[in-house]
């Protein structure tokens, strides 16, 4: 396995450094993860401290605003299209931790957890992919998508260091996880050890 470290907006897509891993089974030079570089790590440590922090920021004289709303990003907006047909409505986008504590932790079916960031190539080509064998499993497994760059608290948690990584969870525990690029046998597989574990 190669590794290739990037510098500016490549295809990264990201001002920060990383590095990927190249596939060279594959035949191509498209990476099969990104490492997170330590700048986005440190990053993420960040924005979790500081939603974890009770401080507040004055505005206006007497007028405080917690801080996270204050130094936050603005919002982005969820409200990806998903088609309504049955294959579909196995996939659901993670909204914040609550509703990952719902509708995953909580959840009597298994879940696999889809970490991405829109910045991610390996992303691009494996959600499609991934999205394609759950619904082939006609509603026995869930996939939920998380974001990154979102929900950096759940990456944390996670112990999420690179991106594409998928958790395979039942019962509100991980039951087996994998980082990069996976093929059509290899998902499908991965599935069906979740479905039986």
């Amino acid at each position: 396995m190669h590794h290739v470290f990037a510098w500016g907006r490549s295809w990264l897509g990201s001002s920060e450094w990383g590095s990927a891993a190249v596939g060279p089974a594959m035949g191509c030079t498209h990476p099969t993860y990104l490492l997170l570089s330590p700048q986005m790590a440190q990053r993420l440590a960040l924005q979790r401290l500081l939603s974890l922090t009770p401080r507040t920021l004055p505005l206006q004289g007497q007028r405080t605003l917690p801080a996270p709303l204050a130094l936050s990003a603005p919002p982005t907006p969820h409200g990806r299209a998903f088609s309504t047909s049955s294959g579909c409505r196995s996939t659901f986008n993670v909204q914040d931790g609550s509703d990952f504590q719902d509708r995953v932790v909580n959840n009597p079916k298994p879940v696999v957890v889809d970490f991405h960031a829109q910045w991610c190539g390996p992303c691009k080509i494996l959600g499609p992919r991934l999205e394609k064998m759950v619904a082939k499993q006609e509603g026995k497994v869930l996939m939920a998508k998380v974001d990154i760059d979102d929900h950096t608290d759940l990456a944390i948690e996670y112990e999420v260091s690179a991106v594409p990584t998928v958790l395979a969870m039942k019962n509100g525990d991980v039951v087996d996880k994998f980082v990069g690029i996976k093929d059509e046998d290899q998902l499908e597989a991965f599935l069906k050890k979740l479905i039986g574990a």
